[in-house]
């Protein structure tokens, strides 16, 4: 293993602005406090905020973050995992102390139009180097797949975009190259990037929680406010109950961390018990629990209602932020085994505003 720079700080910080300011990274904007209307509240399309990809990072900019923080924390190993159809890698971030200790499994952007998430998960990835989240580390094992679907992320794909409405230098679409959802494939595994997943993460580390974080449309809302996001626990019936019951105390922590916020609304998604779907097939196959969670808003598409104004993009981050730092944390002091799942008995399904259904998991 290659020997690695003591994190200075300062440095850390200095590089993060310039990469920051050059468009490398969009997760400056986290530190912005949200104002009071992101109760859900972000512009549409068709708003006052332009939807547009060029404050995202593209793939070579989000590899060249995670290079350099892996050279700089020396918790953190960076692993490349598979390739995605056009031959980009894949990378799984890991801090493993020692196995023996509960480990959490981070997953953004099987859909490569829900890039938001993989922006969060990198500043998350930052403050595991500092002493923002560091000492959650001495508790927890944490894995990071980020950016699952690059080409969808970066546009590269063996189909139009023509129609997608985002401004910038690229398009961004749900599908893998051959066009396929990749969260529909965790069953017959076929693509190259769900394999890489399965066969080099799941088989390969004994993972006891997932959070599957994705976008939904921008028109949800819960007891007539639109949401921030939206929580779901496998609902299979073939996912075992114990399991069931570990995914709604993961849900749990992060309902209590980011409903409180004040910007943060969330609801209850409607989704379904296939177990092509990650949320689902992975706590049947793996055992493990699982969670999946819907962001509001999408970073393109083709569709009126389902992307969102960049103006949301730093309290929807930040959300990223809280859910990943408040689930690792109740996991590495043991606190989630005492959350309260009672909550979902009471949470409302979120419904959809006239304009629009979504598909969206």
């Amino acid at each position: 293993m290659h020997s690695k720079e003591v994190l200075h700080v300062k440095k850390s910080l200095a590089t993060f602005r310039t990469l920051a300011a050059t468009g490398a990274l969009a997760l400056a904007v986290v530190a912005a406090p949200a104002p009071a209307m992101a109760v859900g509240e972000g512009p549409n399309y068709g708003g006052n905020g332009q939807i547009t990809t060029s404050k995202l990072a593209t793939y070579d900019q989000m590899v060249s973050f995670l290079k350099d923080q892996d050279a700089k924390q020396p918790a953190m190993e960076l692993e490349v995992i598979g390739q995605t159809v056009k031959g980009r890698d894949i990378h799984l971030v890991k801090y493993i102390s020692d196995p023996a200790k509960p480990t959490i499994l981070y997953l953004t952007q099987q859909h490569g139009n829900e890039q938001l998430t993989t922006e969060g998960a990198l500043e998350f990835v930052k403050h595991l180097g500092t002493g923002k989240s560091g000492d959650i580390l001495k508790g927890v094992n944490i894995l990071i797949v980020p950016m699952l679907n690059a080409d969808g992320a970066m546009g590269d794909v063996n189909f139009s975009l023509d129609n997608y409405v985002a401004k910038g230098d690229r398009h961004l679409t749900r599908y893998n190259a051959e066009g396929v959802d990749l969260n529909r494939d965790h069953v017959a595994k076929i693509q190259p990037e769900t394999q890489a997943l399965h066969n080099n993460v799941m088989r390969k580390y004994r993972v006891d929680y997932m959070i599957d974080l994705h976008h939904q449309g921008t028109r949800s809302e819960r007891d007539g406010k639109l949401v921030s996001g939206s929580i779901l626990y496998p609902t299979t019936p073939n996912a075992d109950p114990a399991v069931v019951e570990k995914s709604k105390q993961l849900g749990a922590v992060v309902f209590n961390n980011v409903d409180s916020t004040g910007w943060g609304h969330l609801g209850k998604y409607q989704g379904g018990s296939a177990e092509t779907i990650s949320r689902n097939g992975i706590s049947v196959e793996y055992g493990i629990a699982t969670l999946l969670f819907e962001m509001r808003g999408m970073s393109d598409h083709y569709l009126d209602g389902y992307a969102l104004g960049q103006r949301s993009n730093g309290y929807l981050i930040k959300q990223t932020v809280t859910t990943l730092t408040s689930t690792a944390a109740a996991i590495a002091d043991g606190s989630i085994a005492d959350a309260d799942t009672s909550f979902w008995d009471t949470l409302a399904e979120q419904t959809t505003r006239p304009a629009g259904e979504a598909d969206d998991e």
